[in-house]
């Protein structure tokens, strides 16, 4: 017998495929009796509108609730035109991040029915009964902040195929006790745990049926030692050989029973995400993000030397007050301590968030388009952050992605935030684009950008970028082609050499 069509769709337009959206999943979990009313379809930002928008309409549902982000704002705008275009009495349900600011709604806000702010988990349940039942609920509804301890979980959700194909997004809490004026999380009171023995039936259900790669969205996992000494401990009782295991770390807080507990784990099993963004303690002060610089400098170091723990370390460019040489700085700092990845962002102006009251003591100038990235600061002009960013892009391609781990180490040298510059602004003159290089022709950049703006000698370069050629699965000889006005094997001249070096230390 085919499934009676549901009245309520819950939606979201993912960044890719392999992202599963957790907020959806708590949505329908704690719906109560409408759970067998709704649905979820899950989209990417690659499809087309009018696809997404005909597939939502599939089966005339009374509602369509659309989670709204940063990354598919735009999109979702559309699809949310199309809707109310050719089916206006479909009512439209807007929550998420993006839209949980009235004062500072984006456009597509506008469209809308309705707009549900901060936690939804249970408010939409509640404007959902009031739609079906005709009681003609404001446009506006308030979700505030929730007790995870109060909420259904959502974990027997994901059905097969997301277990298999996508990540599993879980959480043992909610909510952040720092205030850190750049992320939306400084408007959290605290950080509240979920029940963690109806969390750890799940995640043994979980495990059960295949899930394998779990990805903690806690914004503080080792807050709280025990609850993150209980985490580590089910998985190491529980370890298979294709775990893997997602958290995100306060950097300057490991206490010992958690890193001893870390150091357990055999490799590729736990990737780390910690968030250190600077190392300046006047641009800390000011952003009101307390952190102690000698514990996460002593904390980095122990995990990168006594774990096997993939560490993803964050700095972002921008925050008030801090320039090009001290991002520089902060970079270095973090390439000495070698974590397998530096992730390299600037600043955005995230709806809600309280950077923007530095915004005129700092000219901070954010793009009015998502991702509302900074554009230029009275710290960091607009050239500048156009070279940071196509640094953070050739750094994910080269030296983040583990494919060139022998031309890295010519890469970075001894001044490594200078040469990253020198390459990059290479590869910006020479080849025109810092992103989209297919594999085959981003050794011949790499090698390009070596001899000639860096000073490699030929012999060398060619010789570690053959080892990582080497690498990759099926592949045969390592042949570079020539990229920008110097051929091939020709080294720059002596003079071109000093000038580049002379530039970049100057400016870092």
């Amino acid at each position: 017998m085919r499934a009676a069509a549901p009245a309520i769709v819950l939606a979201t337009l993912n960044a890719k495929y392999f992202h599963a959206s957790l907020g959806l999943r708590y949505l329908l979990a704690n719906l109560g009796e409408l759970r067998d009313q709704a649905q979820i379809r899950e989209f990417t930002i690659q499809q087309k509108p009018a696809d997404i928008a005909e597939r939502l309409l599939a089966g005339d549902p009374r509602i369509v609730g659309l989670g709204v982000y940063v990354w598919n704002v735009r999109e979702t705008a559309a699809v949310v035109g199309i809707i109310k275009a050719v089916a206006p009495q479909v009512r439209v349900v807007l929550g998420g991040p993006e839209v949980s600011f009235p004062s500072d709604w984006p456009a597509v806000c506008a469209l809308a029915d309705h707009v549900v702010t901060g936690q939804a988990d249970h408010a939409f349940a509640d404007l959902c009964r009031a739609i079906l039942a005709d009681d003609g609920p404001a446009k506006l509804v308030v979700g505030g902040e929730l007790d995870p301890r109060t909420l259904a979980l959502p974990y027997d959700l994901y059905d097969a195929q997301d277990l298999a194909h996508r990540l599993t997004y879980v959480e043992a809490s909610r909510g952040c006790p720092f205030k850190c004026e750049f992320c939306l999380s400084a408007l959290d009171t605290t950080a509240r745990p979920v029940d963690l023995d109806a969390f750890f039936a799940h995640m043994q259900g979980l495990l059960d049926r295949g899930a394998r790669q779990f990805k903690f969205i806690d914004r503080t996992f080792n807050l709280a030692a025990a609850t993150a000494v209980r985490i580590l401990r089910f998985f190491l009782d529980r370890l298979q050989p294709d775990l893997h295991l997602h958290f995100e770390l306060v950097p300057d807080r490991l206490p010992p029973e958690v890193a001893s507990l870390l150091a357990e784990f055999p490799p590729a099993t736990v990737q780390l995400e910690i968030g250190v963004q600077t190392f300046d303690p006047a641009v800390q002060a000011r952003i009101s993000r307390k952190q102690d610089e000698a514990k996460t400098l002593a904390n980095l170091q122990w995990l990168r030397q006594h774990t096997q723990a993939h560490l993803h370390v964050d700095l972002i460019a921008g925050l008030p007050g801090e320039d090009l040489a001290g991002f520089g700085r902060g970079f270095d700092r973090l390439v000495a301590l070698g974590p397998q990845e530096i992730q390299l962002g600037i600043l955005k102006r995230l709806r809600g968030a309280p950077i923007l009251r530095h915004g005129q003591a700092f000219g901070l100038r954010f793009n009015s388009e998502p991702p509302y990235e900074l554009l230029a600061s009275n710290d960091l002009s607009f050239a500048d952050l156009q070279r940071v960013g196509r640094v953070a892009r050739l750094w994910d391609l080269v030296g983040n992605s583990g494919r060139f781990p022998n031309a890295r180490q010519l890469l970075l040298g001894q001044a490594a935030f200078a040469r990253l510059l020198a390459f990059a602004d290479w590869v910006a003159e020479q080849v025109g684009q810092t992103h989209a290089i297919a594999q085959e022709r981003l050794f011949s950049v790499v090698f390009g950008g070596l001899t000639q703006a860096l000073g490699v000698a030929v012999a060398q370069a060619r010789d570690a970028l053959e080892r990582d050629y080497a690498r990759v699965p099926g592949k045969g000889a390592l042949r570079l082609v020539a990229v920008g006005r110097v051929q091939d094997g020709e080294p720059p001249t002596a003079s071109h050499r000093a000038r580049q070096v002379r530039a970049v230390a100057t400016e870092v």
